[in-house]
């Protein structure tokens, strides 16, 4: 007789795969296998499962359309089923599953615009937290501030792309409208953020995203300037902080003796 966990996992293969056959000893009001009644409940599940994933993407789904969008989805949840019982959670692998869905290969930016949606809905659950104004930074004196580390808000995301992608997203959420767009273009930033009530994706400046990710592993702030220095020589670093400032991303700060980390070229 098998255990309860090996009928558990045959269970849910079969749901998931149709090629399977209706798991042993599973039986209807009658006492007697009922395919047709199981095929009904997979076929809910995974049109639950697709309407999850549609909900989470749907800029992804209005570049592919809806029918590419149903064969992605659907081969998607063949190889990544739920593990949690929270449908916010699932999808979370979907743009690094596009990158190797090859279908979708003469659609390169569409892994890091799904990377863009998942950001905005982990920035619109994420915890809430009160960002520092420019006051409170203009208080420190100016021979600390190199040594400053600052605390992001919970819902910070950075996604950084190759291609345009924040200009595609942004031309085919909501009521964009899509235009011709040259792949071959500088790659974007983009900084995803709730500071209050509304998710927020801006477009991050050359050398940005080095320097905010430098502060987010806990750099001092000449540390993460030196680092995006090295990546690009257009970085200015009154116009980045007054930016993240006025965008909420620093909820707190600290004042190192020493510098955390010294960049070497």
């Amino acid at each position: 007789m098998q255990l309860l966990a090996d009928r558990q996992r045959d269970f849910a293969a079969a749901i998931l795969d149709p090629s399977l056959a209706v798991p042993p000893h599973l039986v209807g009001p009658d006492g007697e296998p009922s395919p047709k009644r199981f095929a009904v409940y997979r076929n809910n599940v995974v049109v639950g499962l697709t309407e999850a994933l549609r909900a989470n993407f749907p800029v992804a789904c209005r570049i592919v359309g809806e029918e590419f969008f149903q064969e992605m989805a659907r081969a998607y949840i063949s190889s990544y089923p739920p593990h949690s019982p929270i449908l916010l959670d699932y999808g979370i692998s979907f743009a690094g599953f596009i990158a190797d869905f090859k279908p979708a290969a003469s659609l390169p930016y569409l892994p890091d615009v799904a990377r863009i949606e998942r950001a905005w809905t982990e920035a619109y659950h994420a915890h809430e937290a009160e960002p520092i104004d420019a006051e409170v930074l203009a208080s420190i004196p100016s021979d600390q501030t190199a040594n400053i580390c600052f605390a992001v808000h919970p819902s910070l995301r950075i996604v950084r792309s190759q291609f345009p992608a924040l200009t595609i997203w942004r031309m085919n959420v909501d009521d964009g409208v899509p235009a011709p767009l040259d792949l071959d273009s500088a790659g974007e930033d983009a900084l995803v953020l709730r500071p209050t009530a509304n998710v927020e994706v801006r477009s991050m400046p050359f050398g940005g995203a080095e320097f905010l990710n430098a502060l987010v592993s806990g750099r001092t702030l000449a540390a993460a300037t030196n680092l995006a220095i090295h990546e690009s020589a257009e970085f200015d670093l009154t116009t980045n902080i007054a930016a993240l400032i006025n965008a909420g991303v620093f909820v707190g700060y600290s004042i190192t003796e020493q510098a955390r980390e010294s960049y070497k070229a």
